[in-house]
């Protein structure tokens, strides 16, 4: 019961933490991503960053920059919840990939990508 009630609390904090810490994106490329995932240029990977797909200009950049900003927010999750920051990543792979619209890539866990 108590580890449903921590992972219930990492999900809870992780879900916030997206809006907070701008996992999806910073606002200055929140539109740059959203149009790079639907030309199906970048995608979610199951450890809880961006992948890039197919590229394009720009895109490794902007990718680096988001994953470099996710994994701060995971370590900073992992620190105050004392899990560990693969676990915050796989559950943050996780909730990215099942809230990945349809028609746009996932990488499937042995590293292939898939549209949605």
């Amino acid at each position: 019961m108590k580890g449903k009630f921590i992972l219930f609390r990492l999900l809870a904090i992780l879900v916030m933490s997206f809006s907070v810490a701008g996992l999806n994106a910073t606002t200055a490329w929140s539109a740059d991503l959203q149009s790079a995932k639907a030309a199906g240029q970048v995608g979610e990977k199951p450890d809880g960053y961006l992948g890039i797909v197919s590229g394009g200009p720009g895109v490794a950049g902007m990718v680096q920059d988001i994953n470099q900003k996710r994994r701060a927010a995971y370590q900073n999750i992992a620190r105050k919840n004392g899990t560990s920051l693969q676990a915050v990543e796989q559950l943050a792979g996780r909730k990215a990939i099942d809230k990945t619209p349809p028609g746009q890539y996932v990488m499937t866990p042995s590293g292939q990508w898939v549209r949605k």
